[in-house]
């Protein structure tokens, strides 16, 4: 298999990628890095813990995460050569240790959009740490069980599920993953069925994590919802009648018809837009993000199709409350 390049499946090019680090922009309320989270009664706050990790924090003081990827071993995907699809995974166990055992980041519901490596090879290790239930599709499920997840901690969905817990809810929406090229390729595709019969081998590379289906989800409490899309693709018939306070928009979409004008207004123009899969993961989560090439352009669309949304760009860390 040849070296795969993320941002041919994102749209951008390699031209086009900025070699500056961003801060925080238009935030109506950001903390410093490493801050603890505020204690509010209603309402939402967000971290941002790279890529499109996320962590959404509901009163009562409830947590919920979002394809938590913490390790941000290096792959070279957004250099000119791509990843080496026989990249090893790693998982960087310290790491989370220090971030779990510390009380700064806890779980109750991990929430897994696709199988890529760059969603999904944290969670299992995050799942025994937090004791959080884990949500995803069954090749998700298959995948993180052969990586050693709790299975008495993985719930399988498939989109279309409401779900009620104390203080929140999710809704679960089919969606689509990135595609490129002249066949609308998905990378890394494929799907492990048999969940539950069928005992895979240990992934051992990148490759290894296929894309499984994708989904995304929209979590509200406090009066507030955050619907957040792990790829630039959707399913516009899945955002009917969905308002959400804020919409987690993945940069790139290049091959997608009128990708953020179409999302933006089946979301009914959402009051908050946040970039999410916009930095550079070969550079470390304790670093100042790196925009691989596309958060410009994801900023200029998304000023064109929703004027009155505020874009609202977080650093590495930092937290924004709605």
């Amino acid at each position: 298999m040849t070296n795969f390049d993320r941002r041919g499946f994102l749209g951008m090019g390699v031209g086009t990628a900025l070699a500056g680090t961003m801060g925080v922009t238009n935030a109506d309320s950001v903390e410093a890095a490493g801050a603890a989270s505020p204690s509010v009664q209603d309402g939402l706050t967000l971290r941002w813990w790279g890529n499109n990790g996320w962590e959404i924090q509901v009163p009562g003081g409830k947590r919920v995460l979002i394809d938590p990827w913490l390790t941000r071993f290096k792959t070279g995907t957004y250099s000119k050569q791509g990843a080496d699809p026989k990249t090893p995974l790693t998982v960087d166990k310290a790491l989370i240790d220090r971030y779990v055992d510390s009380g700064e980041l806890r779980a109750d519901h991990i929430l897994v959009t696709h199988g890529h490596y760059d969603h999904l090879a944290d969670v299992p290790y995050l799942a025994k740490k937090t004791g959080a239930t884990v949500l995803g599709t069954e090749t998700h499920l298959n995948l993180m069980a052969a990586l050693g997840a709790p299975e008495d901690q993985l719930a399988v969905v498939t989109g279309g599920e409401y779900l009620k817990f104390e203080g929140y809810t999710i809704r679960v929406l089919r969606s689509l993953h990135s595609a490129s090229g002249a066949r609308a390729a998905v990378p890394f595709p494929g799907t492990r069925p048999g969940y539950g019969a069928v005992e895979l081998p240990k992934p051992k590379a990148i490759q290894d994590l296929v894309e499984g289906g994708t989904l995304a989800y929209q979590v509200t409490g406090g009066g507030r919802s955050v619907l957040d899309f792990g790829g630039s693709n959707f399913i516009e018939s899945e955002l009917t009648g969905l308002r959400p306070d804020v919409v987690l928009l993945p940069a790139g979409g290049g091959s997608v018809v009128d990708y953020v004008a179409r999302l933006l207004r089946a979301t009914g123009h959402p009051r908050h837009v946040m970039p999410t899969h916009w930095d550079d993961f070969d550079y470390p989560l304790t670093e100042p993000a790196r925009d691989w090439g596309g958060l410009e352009t994801l900023r200029e669309a998304v000023a064109t199709a929703s004027p009155r949304s505020k874009f609202v760009v977080l650093d590495h860390l930092r937290t924004f409350r709605i």
